[in-house]
């Protein structure tokens, strides 16, 4: 019976399906299948019918299918739902139009944002091609004036050796100093003097401009550090490969021009370049720009050190080496 009943379900389904009526046919099959007549007995009429006048409803006592629907019916199976009354549909409309009061804000304020967002945008374009120029020119200068020391120094030592004499360089103005020793057995006042020139790891190094202050503070530190004077060459190759920028107390690579000019542009350094001859040439920002460079974080010297406790002089590695830091910092860049 329960294998009947399934059969007679599916075929309803696809009755179903082929005339898109409601459910009361499956009903009909499954009660069909139920009621069934058997060998032994034969159930009751679950519909009696009252007079033989009046026709009973159809319940299938067999796989055979249901009369269809009339037309009449199906259509009031399948016709759309009545149409609502106008007030309704006006309602409805005015509903939906209304937007809450903060979602009018928040739009109107992102649109505000938006609008000074492509401002900001088109006004540093024009800015920064306007820089662009301008560095362009002072690069420009800046590498004439180099040349034209070059040449000058050239031509003073060829002039005194024609004289029969000897050109003495004018004292250099800065300095390049690198701590080589580490903090083992070392006075206090040596470690303070260490930390007020900003050299608290070995291998760090910084510039500082020449005076007597720096030259005693120097000789107070000297078997801890090797310094000299370092030439154009050797300060343009530690700003560019290890040049690290103080922003907000964080340190900040030197990778944009954008990092200089926010750092330094009161003072107008607004690129690399200019930090590079503000440094080389001791200017009057020197302080300012200094301070704004991290101590540059030096790999160990190619090679290795000498003998790091004795002075460059009796061929050890501390101490004043003069124009021969620059070797040094080739080693350790």
């Amino acid at each position: 019976m329960r294998r009947r009943a399934s059969v007679e379900v599916g075929w309803a389904r696809t009755r179903i399906t082929g005339q898109k009526v409601s459910l009361r046919w499956a009903v009909w099959a499954i009660t069909s299948a139920r009621y069934s007549p058997s060998k032994r007995s034969q159930p009751s009429d679950p519909f009696p019918n009252p007079s033989p006048q009046t026709p009973r409803p159809y319940i299938s006592h067999s796989l055979h299918p249901p009369p269809p629907l009339s037309r009449p019916l199906l259509s009031l199976y399948l016709s759309p739902p009545p149409p609502l009354a106008g007030k309704l549909v006006e309602m409805s409309s005015e509903v939906a139009k209304v937007v809450p009061e903060s979602v009018l804000k928040k739009t109107k304020r992102a649109e505000t944002w938006d609008a000074e967002k492509k401002t900001k945008a088109v006004e540093e374009k024009k800015k920064s091609a306007e820089n662009q120029k301008v560095i362009y020119i002072r690069a420009k200068e800046y590498a004439e004036e180099y040349d034209a020391q070059e040449k000058e120094l050239v031509q003073l030592k060829r002039e005194a050796r024609l004289k029969g004499g000897f050109y003495v360089s004018p004292e250099a103005k800065l300095l390049f100093v690198v701590r080589i020793r580490g903090i083992n057995a070392m006075h206090p006042k040596t470690r303070k003097i260490l930390q007020l020139l900003r050299l608290r790891q070995i291998f760090n190094g910084v510039f500082l401009k020449v005076n007597k202050a720096t030259i005693n503070m120097l000789r107070r530190v000297e078997p801890y550090v090797a310094y000299g004077y370092p030439n154009l060459k050797s300060v343009r190759e530690l700003i560019y490969k290890r040049g690290y920028g103080k922003i907000n107390k964080q340190r900040i690579p030197l990778s944009n021009n954008k990092v200089i000019e926010e750092g330094l542009g009161k003072h107008n350094i607004i690129c690399i370049e200019d930090l590079v001859h503000e440094i080389l040439s001791v200017g009057p920002h020197f302080k300012e720009a200094n301070n704004f460079l991290w101590p540059f974080k030096l790999k160990a010297p190619l090679g290795g050190l000498k003998k790091k406790r004795n002075h460059y002089v009796e061929g050890g590695d501390a101490g004043n080496r003069e124009n021969y830091i620059n070797q040094l910092v080739r080693r350790m860049n």
